[in-house]
């Protein structure tokens, strides 16, 4: 039981039980039911005042830890903030406002991904800026073609 704050009482169990109560073994298969919605939307989904956002980052990233599958969280988490920052795919025209969506959306991904990918996910950025996506582009989840040829699955 939880009086409304996020961090109160044993957030963990509560985060769990919530997502067993929708019918999913693990926050991944929540999340991933889910691939374009925000940590915010996810944990609002779970629990509109008692989880956060960042509850559901650090369950996902502790179970991706435990499956080794933490390319594909990277990879997941690059679709979540591409769709809040530019809902309608890559820009055509990068102007100045959409120099800063980008920005934003890369910004935040880099803010996500764990220590051990910093560096890979600075590579993939820097791809992304010197040779764009076509227009439009929005990827559906983590296996999307042009994600994993940025960052393919490395875990053993």
């Amino acid at each position: 039981m939880s009086d409304g704050h996020p961090f109160q009482g044993n957030w963990v169990a509560r985060l769990y039980e919530r997502v067993r109560e929708r019918g999913y073994d693990s926050l991944t298969a929540f999340a991933e039911a889910r691939p374009t919605a925000s940590l915010v939307a996810l944990a609002k989904e779970l629990g509109k005042d008692d989880i956060a956002g960042m509850q559901v980052f650090q369950g996902l990233v502790a179970e991706a830890e435990r499956s080794h599958e933490i390319t594909r969280l990277v990879r997941g988490q690059f679709v979540r903030e591409l769709y809040e920052s530019l809902p309608d795919g890559w820009p055509t025209v990068m102007d100045d406002a959409n120099r800063f969506k980008v920005a934003k959306a890369l910004g935040s991904w880099t803010a996500f991904t764990p220590e051990s990918h910093e560096e890979r996910v600075r590579q993939a950025r820097a791809v992304l800026r010197a040779t764009p996506p076509p227009p439009g582009w929005r990827p559906l989840g983590p296996d999307d073609k042009l994600l994993l040829s940025l960052l393919p699955d490395e875990e053993v």
